[in-house]
C-alpha cells in the first residue's frame, strides 16, 4: 500500500438565502458559481457529503473510504479508536450577507439520543468583517424558560440576546447549547464537530425564494438551550509573528493560528492526530520528506498522523489555522 500524503479536497459550495460574494472575492479562488454562496465545505466526513480528494494518486477517493483503508495512519490511532471510520470534524468557510437564523445545537448525549449523531460544538475565526458587523452569541442575562418563550411569542427575542461587534481576528467559541447567529457582512472559518444537527429558533420572519418560511424547531431546542451559564465566548488573541498562538483548546479540538513571514518547523511526535491547515490569507508550501504541496488562500489541507514533522514555508506571508485533536 502506498504511503498516505497531505490531502487536498474538492470544495463543496452551499447556496444559502443569507449568503453572498465574499467566499469568491476574499478567498480569491473564484471557487463558486453560486450567486449567494453561504458556505464552502473544505473537509467533511459526513456520510452523504464526504470530501473527495483533489490531489495525488488518491484523487477521486472519498475521505471516509480512506479512513477505512488507512485508519490510524490517517487520523491517528487514538482518534480512530474513538471515532472509527467517521471523520470527527467539519471544516467550513462561511459568508453571511444577512443574519443567519438564531439557532442552537444539541450536545453529544442529546444528539445521540435523538439523531444518532455527535453533538455540535464549534469555533469561529473571523477573516473579514464589514464596518459595524455584529453577531449573536448567548443571552444578555440569565433567563428561565418562561421568559425565553415569552420573548419568542412577542417577536422580541433579539432584546434578550447578547450582541457582539465583530472585526477581523476575533475568535468565538460556540459550545453546544449556546444560542447564536452570525450577522451580515462577515467571512469566517468554522471548525466544528462533525454534525449537521441544527435547531432553528427564529428566522427573522424571513421568506425563502418560494415565498415560504423556514421550519422552526422551538420544542426540540428547549432541551438543548443552556439558559444558566453566561459564557465568555468571544476572545481577541494577541498574535505573535512566526509563533504558534492557541485560539481554542477543548476536548473536541485544538485550534492555533500561525501568522508567518518566514519558514517554521512543526513536529507532532507527541500528538496522535491528523493536522488540518486552513489558509485564510496568503499562500504557503508544505515541505515533508523531500516532497512539497502548495496551499493557496481559501484552500485546506489534511496532514496524515504518520507525517510527524514538516516545514511550512510562506509565500511572502500567510495566515493559517491549524487544527488537531488531543
Amino acid at each position: 500500500m502506498n504511503e498516505i500524503y497531505p490531502l487536498k479536497f474538492k470544495p463543496v459550495f452551499k447556496e444559502k438565502i443569507w449568503g453572498g460574494k465574499k467566499i469568491n472575492e476574499i478567498l480569491k479562488q473564484d471557487f463558486s458559481p453560486l450567486p449567494n454562496c453561504g458556505e464552502l465545505w473544505a473537509i467533511s466526513g459526513l456520510n452523504d457529503e464526504s470530501s473527495i480528494v483533489a490531489n495525488g494518486f488518491l484523487e477521486g477517493n472519498a475521505l471516509n473510504e480512506l479512513i477505512e483503508v488507512y485508519m490510524g495512519d490517517l487520523v491517528g490511532d487514538a482518534v480512530y479508536e474513538k471515532f472509527g471510520d467517521e471523520f470527527p470534524l467539519l471544516f467550513k468557510f462561511i459568508n453571511s450577507e444577512e443574519y443567519l437564523s438564531v439557532q442552537v445545537h444539541p450536545g453529544d448525549d442529546l444528539a445521540m439520543k435523538r439523531h444518532q449523531s455527535l453533538g455540535k460544538t464549534e469555533m469561529w475565526y473571523v477573516i473579514a468583517a464589514d464596518q459595524n458587523a455584529e453577531l449573536i452569541s448567548g443571552f444578555n442575562k440569565k433567563l428561565d424558560t418562561n421568559v425565553y418563550l415569552k420573548a419568542l411569542q412577542n417577536n422580541s427575542l433579539k432584546d434578550i440576546l447578547k450582541i457582539h461587534k465583530v472585526q477581523a481576528g476575533d475568535v468565538f467559541y460556540i459550545p453546544a447549547g449556546n444560542v447564536h447567529a452570525i450577522g451580515p457582512g462577515i467571512l469566517l472559518a468554522e471548525i466544528q464537530q462533525a454534525s449537521d444537527v441544527t435547531y432553528r429558533i427564529f428566522d427573522w420572519n424571513r421568506f425563502d425564494h418560494s415565498g415560504m418560511t423556514r421550519e422552526l424547531h422551538t420544542d426540540l431546542a428547549l432541551d438543548a438551550i443552556n439558559f444558566d451559564e453566561q459564557l465568555q465566548t468571544k476572545s481577541q488573541p494577541v498574535i505573535t509573528k512566526n509563533k504558534v498562538v492557541t485560539l481554542q483548546k477543548s476536548e473536541y479540538f485544538t485550534v492555533n493560528l500561525l501568522d508567518l513571514d518566514k519558514r517554521v518547523e512543526r513536529d507532532f511526535f507527541e500528538v496522535d492526530s491528523f493536522v488540518a491547515y486552513m489558509c485564510v490569507e496568503g499562500a504557503f508550501t508544505l515541505s515533508f520528506s523531500g516532497n512539497v504541496e502548495k496551499i493557496l488562500t481559501g484552500e485546506t489541507v489534511l496532514v496524515p498522523a504518520t507525517i510527524k514533522e514538516f516545514e511550512i514555508i510562506p509565500n511572502d506571508s500567510c495566515k493559517i489555522i491549524e487544527t488537531y485533536i488531543v
